[in-house]
């Protein structure tokens, strides 16, 4: 059985032998991942360009995500290189301090912007939530708090505003120029961080664009002001990915669970993709086996329709970056199989805005109330592949395209496979046939089997599918 969900690997360090890489594309990655936030540009053309190559060798596509730093908010360095912060005791981040003068008595910060945005009452969280301070007292440059969570804290630690209010732009000027890398990467998926609305998202799109980029754009849901403003940023990006670190110090860890269960319905409902993200095997960077946490962490994404898991350090510094991708393939195939996964009765009583999601949705309809082994949707853009996914099904959906940017693109849906097939005819029939035998070809079907084709009856004309066929392989026009 084909895997439907999709595995997102960053890539780095632990993947720079091709050998490595070949064997991460061996067992199943489907996009992988450049991290912004670490590298120059040429290391990450060159991760991206042999990453393509490796997956042409292997006569398959792989996507490129390039993942933004966003705004850096952390502390700045201590002299020692970390001071014990002890509850009870006072500690302030003064924004004016040199960045590695740090004491035990205070810190400077990479965000000047802090005491603007703070006022006595707030609480600070430092390093992934690990020490939080009270915030007693702002005094011109400085934030006078009390620790009310202790602890080691080491140089440039990450700060968050324990329910969000960080005024921080989404795009630094080190975004802005790493869009234009991402352009010229041509990546198939630009990823945002900590974007608080859709004027976010926009903003990296026209900016994208204007570079010559053609991908499509993430928002990383990991601020609490994104969740308030979910539904428009949901409309406004591509693709969400819920990146479960920092929301979870924002929000609280407790309360993320159900956020995501509610982020990938609603995702799915507004016809988008969503990633799941952070520490989904995080044991795997020193262990050759997930824990049973992790297992149920990742099925239940599955479970919940995600369309894609994401490893991060795992595959981009662990000691067992191939096992870590292996593990997820494994729990995923077994997840698939629960009914709830196979079955849908999605969007049975909307009103459809458009000819081509109508067939989309009339294809899945058939598809999982009729014996049907493939469903081949001739795509230009890839955007009725899309609307399949949306609905739960146990049949494969292969995009046949003659478009690169298209075959890339569909490698993050759900249960979409690319598939390279140039149009030579516009004969109906013809066509038909010769989307049945490259499936054939390919080991998909064989004769006898039923097989739903969607396509338009202008071929080559993006948002043109207005037609669907079921069909017999092998039984003639």
């Amino acid at each position: 059985m084909l895997r439907r969900t999709k595995i997102v690997a960053t890539v780095g360090p632990a993947t720079e032998d091709p050998t490595v890489l070949d064997r991460l594309i061996e067992a199943g990655v489907d996009v992988v991942r450049l991290n912004f936030s670490h590298d120059l540009h040429e290391v990450h053309m060159k991760r991206a360009e042999t990453a393509r190559n490796r997956a042409e060798a292997h006569g398959r596509e792989v996507g490129v995500l390039v993942d933004l730093q966003g705004p850096k908010i952390r502390t700045g360095k201590f002299k020692n290189g970390s001071v014990m912060l002890v509850e009870g005791a006072r500690f302030v981040i003064d924004a004016d301090m040199p960045l590695d003068a740090g004491t035990v008595e205070r810190v400077g910060t990479t965000y000047k912007q802090l005491p603007q945005d703070v006022v006595r009452g707030a609480t600070l969280l430092l390093d992934d939530g690990r020490l939080a301070l009270w915030v007693e007292e702002v005094k011109d440059s400085a934030v006078i708090c009390r620790v009310t969570v202790g602890g080691e804290l080491g140089n440039n630690k990450g700060i968050n505003r324990q329910g969000g209010g960080l005024s921080a732009r989404a795009l630094t000027d080190k975004d802005r120029e790493d869009i234009k890398i991402a352009a010229k990467i041509n990546a198939d998926y630009l990823a945002i961080s900590f974007p608080r609305s859709a004027a976010d998202v926009e903003e990296a799109r026209e900016l994208f664009r204007a570079a010559g980029g053609k991908g499509g754009i993430v928002a990383k849901i990991e601020r609490a002001e994104a969740v308030e403003n979910i539904e428009s940023i949901i409309k406004a990006a591509d693709v969400i990915m819920i990146a479960r670190g920092d929301l979870a110090v924002e929000i609280g860890d407790a309360a993320v669970p159900p956020i995501q269960k509610r982020l990938i319905k609603l995702a799915r409902t507004m016809n988008k993709a969503v990633i799941t993200a952070t520490q989904m095997m995080e044991s795997m960077i020193e262990s050759p086996v997930p824990t049973r946490a992790e297992v149920s962490d990742v099925a239940n994404a599955v479970l919940d329709g995600t369309d894609a898991i994401m490893l991060s350090a795992e595959t981009a510094r662990g000691k067992y970056p191939v096992q870590a991708v292996a593990a997820m393939d494994r729990v995923c195939r077994v997840a698939e199989h629960e009914r709830e996964v196979t079955r849908s009765a999605h969007r049975m009583d909307v009103t459809f805005e458009r000819v081509d999601e109508a067939v989309a949705m009339a294809a899945m309809y058939t598809a999982n109330h009729l014996p049907v082994k493939a469903i081949a949707a001739l795509t230009e853009s890839g955007a009725t592949p899309l609307w399949m996914s949306r609905i739960s099904s146990g049949v494969p959906i292969y995009a046949l395209t003659g478009h690169v940017e298209t075959r890339r693109k569909v490698t993050l849906y759900r249960g979409v496979y690319p598939v390279a097939f140039e149009i030579r005819t516009s004969d109906h029939a013809t066509l038909n046939r010769e989307a049945m035998d490259e499936l054939r070809r390919r080991g998909t079907v064989r004769d006898g089997d039923m097989v739903i084709i969607t396509k338009g009856d202008l071929t080559g004309v993006k948002g043109g599918t207005n037609a669907m066929k079921i069909a017999i392989v092998g039984a003639g026009p």
